[in-house]
């Protein structure tokens, strides 16, 4: 069963306050490597920030270090601002954002007993800590989003200055987008949700008469990161995973098995193996609903005729999606599809989902794919769908241009413009503030050049 983390994230997630690799640097134990005002950077937080890129599968070296205290000395500059502004924490941001990260650590490290043990602190003390990192997280974003809103709006003459005095290799390239739309039909979703249903009560009723539940769930669950250690999903908190999941193991005795339990990810049975609180180790049998030859030849044969009544021009396309095509979210605009994310109507490459992408990538425009098999938008990775799609329109790759790509380009003279102003603002703040930068990174290549005046002298 798939959680609402990435792996890459809770490792992340585990190194905010993991023990420093001190032995970067021979003879020291820790120190403060900067001061910033009023603001302490130590060498341990350094190493920190280098634990969590390791653990997100990045190298790291002395440049990296370089970077990361670089970084740091920036964000401290934005919190004394925010300060001294007066900006107040979003606390019931930090303490959603301090939950989610403790539920996260909690899970991956089995419980309060392996936190503790993994940084050598008790919970309460990491919760402090980890809050306090998080509050002023909140005030360096708020300072920094309170200087980009200074800047104006950009106006058509920011636009064309840009371009103007902006080499052609410099200037952004557009790329092919395509414009597509769609008549959808869905297979017998009640009668697969029925068969697999049938399966798992078959199943369950195997393991209540004594088969054991761990080689069923080796042999039988679509779960593969589960099922080749029995279906087991290790102590972990019940906001890591679906409420309805959460809900039913909750409410077993260990040892007990669930009745049938529906998911975006399909349907399970569960046993729950311990409970500590608000967390659990269960064991679950994941099956997904299948789809015959027979849904696919119905659904193909009933597209093909649509097809053939469009290319014949007996019914238009627009008036096809609005009778026929099973996708609420596009048959209302005649099948037109937009992007989910953005709420445009064209699409880059990455953006078309590949099945749909095949179909339309030889097409002309105004042309109709044959029949393919596809997902829609729902849940987690998307339902098998079959479709037609027809190719609208197609916006070819170009360099961009005032008069064919001036809202895009206004967003990116935008921000290339808020970006000035942030690195401006810490320019400006290094000259007036009160910087002391420890020897021991004298040799980093800083990218900004006011640093090297700040390092301490013998």
């Amino acid at each position: 069963m798939k959680l609402h983390i990435t792996t890459a994230l809770t490792l992340a997630l585990l190194t905010l306050s993991a023990v420093a690799g001190a032995q970067k640097y021979k003879g020291v134990i820790d120190k403060s490597v900067a001061v910033v005002g009023g603001e302490l950077i130590t060498l341990s937080e350094i190493e920190q920030e280098v634990q969590m890129l390791n653990a997100r599968g990045f190298a790291s070296d002395r440049n990296v270090r370089c970077e990361i205290l670089e970084n740091m000395m920036r964000s401290k500059l934005f919190l004394m601002q925010a300060r001294l502004d007066s900006l107040n924490i979003n606390q019931e941001m930090v303490e959603a954002q301090l939950t989610q990260q403790m539920d996260q650590v909690r899970t991956a490290l089995g419980g309060d007993e392996g936190v503790e043990s993994y940084f050598h602190k008790p919970v309460y003390k990491l919760r402090q800590e980890w809050r306090r990192q998080l509050e002023e997280n909140s005030l360096t974003q708020q300072e920094q989003q309170s200087i980009a809103q200074k800047i104006p709006e950009v106006t058509p003459y920011d636009v064309k200055q840009y371009i103007d005095t902006s080499s052609v290799d410099k200037l952004p390239v557009v790329p092919i987008k395509f414009k597509i739309s769609q008549i959808c039909v869905y297979p017998d979703r009640e009668a697969a949700a029925l068969a697999v249903k049938e399966r798992l009560l078959n199943i369950r009723e195997r393991i209540i008469n004594g088969e054991k539940f761990s080689t069923l769930a080796r042999l039988y669950s679509e779960d593969p990161g589960s099922a080749r250690k029995g279906g087991e999903l290790g102590m972990a908190s019940k906001s890591i995973f679906w409420p309805a999941f959460s809900d039913a193991a909750m409410s077993l005795k260990p040892g007990s098995i669930s009745q049938i339990v529906e998911t975006p990810d399909g349907f399970h049975i569960i046993e729950v193996l311990e409970k500590k609180g608000d967390m659990f180790n269960a064991r679950h049998i994941l099956l997904k609903p299948r789809y015959t030859a027979e849904d696919r030849s119905t659904a193909f044969t009933k597209l093909d005729s649509l097809k053939t009544a469009i290319t014949s021009e007996e019914i238009s396309f627009e008036l096809a999606a609005r009778f026929y095509s099973q996708d609420p979210a596009t048959r209302t605009n005649g099948g037109q599809m937009a992007d989910p994310n953005t709420g445009s109507a064209y699409f880059e490459i990455d953006q078309i989902k590949p099945q749909d992408y095949a179909a339309v990538k030889d097409l002309q425009p105004g042309g109709i794919s044959d029949p393919i098999e596809s997902l829609d938008n729902e849940g987690r990775d998307g339902n098998l769908v079959y479709k037609i799609l027809r190719l609208d329109s197609i916006i070819p790759a170009h360099t961009a241009s005032f008069e064919r790509d001036y809202t895009e380009l206004q967003g990116d003279v935008q921000r290339l413009m808020q970006a000035r102003a942030i690195d401006q603002f810490v320019k400006d703040k290094i000259k007036v503030t009160y910087i002391k930068i420890d020897p021991l990174f004298q040799d980093c290549d800083f990218e900004l050049e006011g640093w090297k005046t700040k390092f301490v002298t013998d």
